[in-house]
């Protein structure tokens, strides 16, 4: 008999991200504590920038400017 999945803790909402130069990144984590409410997911793109501004100072790969901001399709 095959065992059933146990429920996952949703604690992230992944979201894809399109730069405005074009490029692409799929499956950025952001908390779910600090979206939702009368905001929506617009406070996922200030999350998502400063994920990307601790990127580029690692990396010293700035990012381009955030084009939209798009839930996963395959939570």
């Amino acid at each position: 008999m095959a065992r059933k999945k146990q429920p996952t803790d949703n604690a992230y909402v992944l979201f894809d991200v399109l730069y405005q130069d074009g490029a692409r990144t799929s499956n950025r984590k952001v908390p779910s504590s600090d979206i939702g409410g009368l905001d929506g997911d617009e406070p996922a793109r200030a999350i998502i920038e400063a994920q990307d501004r601790k990127i580029a100072e690692m990396s010293g790969n700035p990012r381009g400017p955030i084009k939209t901001i798009t839930r996963s399709p395959n939570q």
